[in-house]
């Protein structure tokens, strides 16, 4: 009737029906021996393109199911195996997130695990791999930010979340506090007395 069956890849255990296309999420392997059996192939795999894992600090972030995946962690993936010869490559129909909904309670929350890592996903899918380039998409994506601000989508602000370190050292009597971000963009600035 004109169908055509896509399934996880826990298919590919079965054995594959002749028109059967792949949705890789354990790792790349399925979608590698899938392509290479000339399958399609959708690359979903749980370490880059799981949005219901935390994107922060789990302590600053609402319940998740476990697992994390930050937004440069998104915009690092090339869903394009390099195990693939250029025949091979032909049969990776591209990219898919995923937000499963166990824990999260309610649409905010799903915009919440979403924005900005769909934006980075985007960005993978839809720009060749020699023109990407991290600082320029970060730079790009604060005016996103504005936009959703101005549609109050309730976006993830992990970016811009100031991790710290902190180190006592008895012996010299001092303690040592590191701080970083995770962007590489602007300075952080802070304050001894409050001000």
């Amino acid at each position: 009737k004109g169908k055509q069956i896509i399934g996880w890849d826990e298919i590919l255990e079965g054995g594959l029906a002749p028109n059967a296309a792949v949705m890789s999420w354990r790792g790349e392997d399925g979608g590698i021996s899938a392509a290479k059996d000339t399958h399609f192939v959708v690359m979903s795999p749980g370490t880059h393109c799981y949005f219901d894992h935390y994107q922060a600090s789990p302590s600053d972030e609402p319940l998740a199911i476990g697992g994390f995946t930050s937004l440069e962690k998104v915009y690092s993936y090339n869903p394009i195996p390099k195990e693939l010869n250029e025949e091979q490559k032909k049969y990776i129909m591209g990219a898919q997130a995923n937000v499963w909904t166990e824990y999260i309670l309610n649409e905010k929350q799903v915009e919440y695990m979403s924005m900005p890592r769909m934006a980075a996903l985007s960005e993978v899918l839809w720009t060749h791999k020699e023109n990407k380039n991290e600082t320029n998409f970060l730079i790009r994506l604060q005016k996103h930010f504005t936009l959703l601000d101005n549609l109050k989508v309730n976006y993830a602000k992990a970016l811009f979340q100031i991790n710290y370190k902190i180190r006592n050292d008895i012996n010299k009597q001092k303690l040592f506090i590191e701080l970083n971000s995770n962007s590489s963009l602007g300075d952080i600035y802070y304050s001894l007395n409050g001000s």
